[in-house]
């Protein structure tokens, strides 16, 4: 049978998984499940997750959006186990010829020899050193980390150099790395920030299907902030109709556990995330699937996504206005500030390398 371009798949090869198909990316428009002219059923196996490695040419990425408050970022690791339905990340999925589908989860590419490529852009004569974030397009601390270790070795690497970073992570193997973020937090170099979306256990297996369980998250936070270490939640992203009224909720969990600062972004749904995200709402939330949608519509001009700077991480409008209005009075209502001490640059050295003449004494 062919056509089907939605390539939607069946419930017990994607159990664990977020997304519903594979469909075909924007640069890959071709692709169609086609059968072989036998009248032989097919026995087709689970979507299982296969990594391949990259060595990059340079591991700093720049931006200059003025939605963001850093200008260079490291993603050790392109697609993401974790299964988010609504992350903003799968469209990069396409540039690799993956679908942003199922792809996006199961098809990993991991960069192994990512600290020595950071080693030698930071020694640069020309590089001026600010804040690095980590894990704003893909997690850094998804399950594959814990065979790679690439998040480790980079950070040993910002260690080194006494360079300021920020973390975003739903991952809580980040707690392995506590010795090396606890020594950089005495220097003021480094901020987590803990995503938390909801705190129903039901929710956020559907949601996000293999991220740790949102009590394991404010455990994390806990340990983060017992160790010295800065933690911002991030309630991201607020889902209309179905996580929204949990906000207060989460702000007060946060803060119970040890976060300091608190933020918020309204769900996105960019390119090919937005047909992911309504074929999962049709499965999970059929009798809600309308009322979401409405409401996303409703802050971005009729359209299911408006990428205008300045809007596209909030919305507009009175719904958008409200989700606003009810951060802010219970922000300060638990304590947290918007945003953790700024992070320091005054440290950075290069450390000497192998080979160095001075490393010889």
């Amino acid at each position: 049978m062919s056509g089907d371009l939605s390539l939607k798949i069946e419930a017990e090869r994607r159990r664990g998984r977020g997304a519903v198909s594979n469909a075909a990316g924007r640069f890959d428009p071709v692709r169609e499940d086609i059968q072989d002219g036998w009248d032989i059923e097919e026995e087709r196996g689970a979507f299982r997750t296969f990594v391949e490695e990259e060595r990059p040419r340079s591991v700093i990425s720049r931006n200059s959006s003025p939605d963001l408050n850093f200008d260079r970022s490291i993603n050790p690791y392109r697609g993401c186990e974790h299964g988010c339905i609504y992350c903003f990340a799968r469209p990069t999925h396409a540039y690799l010829g993956y679908s942003p589908g199922l792809d996006f989860e199961t098809r990993l590419v991991a960069r192994p020899k990512a600290a020595e490529v950071l080693d030698q852009e930071l020694r640069r004569k020309a590089y001026c050193v600010a804040p690095m974030a980590i894990g704003t397009n893909t997690d850094p601390y998804q399950p594959i980390e814990r065979q790679y270790h690439v998040m480790r070795r980079v950070l040993k690497v910002l260690r080194d150099f006494r360079h300021p970073v920020a973390i975003v992570t739903k991952g809580t193997l980040i707690e392995r790395d506590i010795d090396i973020l606890s020594e950089m937090a005495r220097d003021g170099l480094v901020h987590v920030v803990l995503s938390v979306t909801t705190l129903d256990n039901e929710t956020s297996r559907k949601m996000e299907p293999r991220v740790p369980r949102p009590a394991r998250r404010l455990e994390t936070m806990r340990r983060l902030a017992e160790a010295g270490i800065p933690v911002r939640v991030m309630i991201a992203p607020v889902v209309p109709a179905l996580t929204d009224h949990e906000l207060e909720g989460i702000l007060e969990a946060s803060r119970e556990a040890g976060a300091t600062a608190a933020s918020w972004i309204m769900l996105r749904l960019p390119r090919e995330v937005s047909p992911l995200f309504r074929e999962w709402l049709e499965e999970h939330y059929p009798d809600r699937a309308s009322r979401v949608m409405a409401r996303v519509q409703e802050m971005h001009g009729g359209q299911d996504y408006d990428a205008q700077w300045g809007k596209r991480m909030r919305g507009e409008g009175f719904y958008a206005e409200i989700i606003a209005q009810r951060f802010e009075v219970a922000r300060k209502r638990f304590g947290l500030a918007k945003a953790l001490p700024k992070l320091r640059t005054d440290l950075f050295e290069a450390p000497l390398a192998k080979g160095d003449q001075l490393a010889l004494f």
